[in-house]
């Protein structure tokens, strides 16, 4: 490394260098031992920066002050907000029912089979969106219609009045399940109970023919009567069934439907 190439140094450790090189290029190191070598020259003073007590590393606002709060002011009232009512369980009965009078109850009962009842059998807007239709369901509705459509039955046989009210019950109380299992066996999305209760409103049409039979004992009547009943629930039946389902397995979500009806159908004019 040349002179040339060297780093730059300080002012202080550069007089050094010289005084040294100076030194070497006078005949070398002087031999006397007591001899003292003048003493360099003391380093320059590096200038400072000036700092002021009185400065402050932030910068001034020119924004005036905040009034401080007015005593007078008053807070703002919070108006409390009522909670909602609980809401009602699935199976559409009001909290806490355990206390009121019977009457109540059974009008909230007839009053809930009434809404199902036009819900299901009669035309409305919401028949085509079965979760609307019949989301309130009860099982009150399709036993009494069971019942009565076995008591109607009986009362038109005129021997062994016991053995046609047990065949009709079993048949339309076996029937319900058995078409329910086949619906969930065919992967429909349907409540257990909700298929039955469904099932068991769309025998009012049916139950309406049997009365009528009864009091018309005419055979040509009858099959009127019937085939348009039979019609009527299976028209009833037929938007809840076939949305439950797949479109490729409708058919055979509704045929055993239609077979009970016409089960049914064949009992009201053969009993005699």
């Amino acid at each position: 490394m040349s002179h040339n190439d060297t780093i730059p140094l300080y002012q202080s450790s550069q007089s050094d260098i010289d005084e040294i090189e100076n030194m070497m290029s006078n005949n070398g190191f002087q031999s006397n031992p007591g001899s003292v070598l003048p003493a360099r020259p003391p380093s320059p003073t590096r200038p400072s920066i000036p700092v002021s007590s009185s400065s402050s590393p932030f910068v001034q606002s020119n924004l005036p002050p905040l009034p401080p709060p007015s005593s007078s002011a008053a807070a703002p009232k919070v108006t409390p907000v009522p909670a909602p009512p609980p809401p009602s369980s699935g199976f559409g009965s009001a909290p806490n029912t355990l206390t009121e009078p019977v009457w109540d109850t059974v009008k909230r009962d007839l009053a809930r089979i009434v809404s199902n009842l036009k819900l299901v059998v009669f035309p409305n807007p919401n028949r085509e969106d079965p979760g609307k239709a019949l989301r309130d369901w009860d099982l009150w509705g399709p036993f009494f219609f069971i019942v009565f459509l076995g008591l109607t039955l009986s009362w038109s046989a005129s021997v062994k009045k016991s053995e046609v009210f047990a065949v009709a019950f079993a048949l339309l109380a076996a029937g319900a399940v058995i078409l329910t299992l086949n619906v969930l066996l065919l992967g429909g999305h349907i409540i257990f109970f909700q298929s039955l209760s469904l099932l068991g409103y769309c025998l009012f049409p049916l139950d309406v023919g049997a009365v009528i039979c009864m009091l018309k004992d005419n055979v040509i009547l009858k099959m009127i009567v019937v085939t348009v009943t039979l019609a009527w629930s299976s028209w009833a039946a037929y938007p809840f069934m076939s949305a439950a389902v797949n479109p490729r397995r409708k058919a055979l979500a509704l045929y055993p439907v239609f077979l009970m009806y016409v089960s049914v159908g064949f009992l009201i004019i053969a009993i005699d």
